[in-house]
């Protein structure tokens, strides 16, 4: 007994001071503060622990989020908007930081986004969209209203990588040059707010109209009911939402609702993923509701199962005229990884004509979607682009692709889907080109494009292979290879076919800092390549192996920056 004594007063005494010195203390900690400015300020280091923070406003856990928190030197400042609840006290609640942590003392309050880094990013992709801080993927709710076009995104506002799922929200008028607004959905009861799709409600179906102003409705995923949830806008600014989900939870997984208008049966459709059974079958549930706030089950196509990921995630759902077939109109049904049905639908049922179609061929390029109430009645898309963004001290992370048109044409092979970039692309020109003209070329001639340095380009050609085995197209030090034998485009290891058309491939690419998008054969197929591009280099060249080919119709132009 004696010796059991001992042994625990020698612990006491010498062991547990040295483990308590070894181990830093931390707190949990509450600090009180009066709402005066805009924004609370939120200080971030990359690659720190992750801290839980909750703001309470009225009792109410109002705003629930982790972050990589800096208790020290921040890489770069969250700003969280604040002034909804000017002249009231809001509690901060912060989950285990170092005892001696003075990371709220003082709360920083700002009416200003004082930032000034945003944009001039070495990595920061110049012409295509990008937030000023904080990770995005899956762009939501596309949608033209009040004239403007709408993108919202998948963001989390509090750090560069996955997590705090929150609508981004950006405007633009032309589809190039965006302004990003404050946040438009915030995690809620329903949980954090994922995917999905927005429509313009112009017959008030829903009597959310305020004022004659027709109401805005977005539905979205609430990934902690797993139910689909809606919320309105008049202004395109403000928005309110609906607690309870207008469709519960149908499966363990179930999420990304796209919703459409169907003139000829006068009712609203919802198509959203839903794994079926014990096997990991993913399907699209389709539903139809007169008033956008009570859905009806109609009926169900499946795709793949598991890591065939046919039909999985990230609905999209339209009709398109096929060109080169008089009125005649085909439905297209797609999943995130953008392998494509076509085939009819009767308002209820979606019958596939046609399965597993792709034209897109390249790599990390996921969940597109479409505008809805597109004012020219074209099919636009966007998608999440996963470029390689999350370096040093950037506050950012990940872009969206070009705006794309979409297109149904008649092929041999049936009915095809086209993607080519929109004609307002365009206009990204600077005015500075280089029309070379009409080339032949092979192996060991002087390179047609020697005398051009560039660094946002657009290039555009026509290749005749005659009797060449390889074209490489070089840009920037990145080669794209068009393989004769195999009728196969090859850039960075990405391989995409791309046969020939009565002897010819017609090629468009687009080059910014993150990467390349080419197309070839007028939208046929599109290869997004995610690439951070050496800056250092600003050469194009092109060059012929194993005999002779023609490349007519040259044109290279230097895009301008939309930041």
């Amino acid at each position: 007994m004696v010796t059991r004594l001992l042994q625990v007063f020698l612990y006491l005494v010498f062991v547990l001071p040295g483990i308590a010195q070894q181990t830093p203390l931390t707190k949990n900690i509450s600090v009180y503060f009066n709402s005066e400015k805009k924004y609370l300020v939120l200080p971030v280091k990359n690659g720190a622990q992750k801290r839980n923070l909750e703001l309470w406003v009225d009792g109410v856990n109002t705003r629930f989020w982790d972050m990589e928190l800096a208790e020290d030197k921040p890489d770069w400042y969250a700003y969280m908007r604040i002034d909804e609840w000017k002249g009231k006290q809001i509690e901060l609640r912060v989950d285990k930081v170092a005892a001696a942590s003075k990371v709220f003392d003082p709360v920083m309050q700002s009416d200003e986004d004082t930032n000034s880094n945003e944009y001039k990013e070495k990595l920061r992709a110049q012409f295509h969209f990008s937030p000023k801080r904080g990770w995005t993927n899956d762009p939501n709710g596309m949608v033209y209203f009040n004239g403007e076009y709408h993108l919202f995104f998948q963001h989390n506002p509090y750090g560069r990588n996955w997590g705090n799922m929150t609508w981004g929200h950006a405007v633009s008028k032309d589809l190039i040059h965006w302004t990003e607004l404050d946040d438009a959905l915030h995690p809620n009861q329903g949980g954090p707010v994922f995917s999905g799709g927005a429509v313009v409600d112009k017959n008030n179906t829903s009597g959310l109209s305020e004022n004659g102003r027709p109401a805005m409705i977005m539905f979205h995923t609430g990934a902690r009911g797993w139910g689909q949830y809606i919320a309105w806008s008049t202004d395109g600014r403000t928005f309110q939402r609906q607690i309870a989900a207008v469709v519960p939870r149908i499966n363990k997984d179930n999420r990304d609702p796209k919703v459409i208008w169907h003139e000829p049966t006068k009712k609203w459709v919802m198509v959203f993923w839903v794994e079926r059974g014990n096997n990991e079958q993913h399907s699209m549930q389709f539903l139809t509701s007169p008033d956008l706030k009570n859905w009806t089950p109609a009926s169900i196509v499946y795709g793949g199962m598991g890591n065939d990921r046919y039909l999985f995630e990230c609905p999209e759902f339209y009709e398109l005229p096929v060109q080169g077939m008089d009125g005649v109109k085909k439905w297209v049904l797609t999943g995130a990884n953008t392998e494509y049905a076509i085939g009819t639908f009767d308002g209820t049922t979606f019958t596939p004509e046609e399965n597993r179609l792709q034209n897109q061929h390249g790599r990390d390029f996921y969940a597109p979607q479409t505008f809805s109430d597109e004012p020219t009645g074209r099919r636009i898309e966007i998608g999440w682009w996963r470029t390689n963004t999350a370096k040093d001290e950037a506050a950012f992370n990940q872009s969206m692709s070009l705006p794309l048109e979409h297109k149904l044409i008649k092929t041999t092979e049936g009915i095809r889907l086209t993607r080519m970039p929109v004609k307002e692309v365009e206009n990204l020109r600077s005015g500075k080109a280089y029309k070379p003209g009409n080339k032949t070329i092979k192996e060991n001639d002087t390179n047609p494009l020697k005398d051009i340095s560039i660094e946002l380009a657009e290039l555009r050609m026509e290749i005749t292979p005659g009797k060449a085995k390889e074209i490489v197209l070089n840009i920037r030090g990145v080669n794209v290879v068009y393989n004769v034998a195999d009728q196969l485009l090859v850039a960075d290891g990405v391989k995409a076919p791309a046969p020939l058309q009565q002897g010819k491939l017609s090629l468009l690419v687009y080059a910014d800092r993150t990467g390349l998008e080419i197309f070839a054969n007028n939208g046929l197929m599109f290869m997004p390549v995610n690439i951070n591009i050496d800056d250092s280099n600003r050469s194009l060249s092109l060059s012929a192996k194993g005999g002779v080919a023609k490349v007519s119709g040259i044109e290279v132009y230097e895009l301008k920056r939309i930041w």
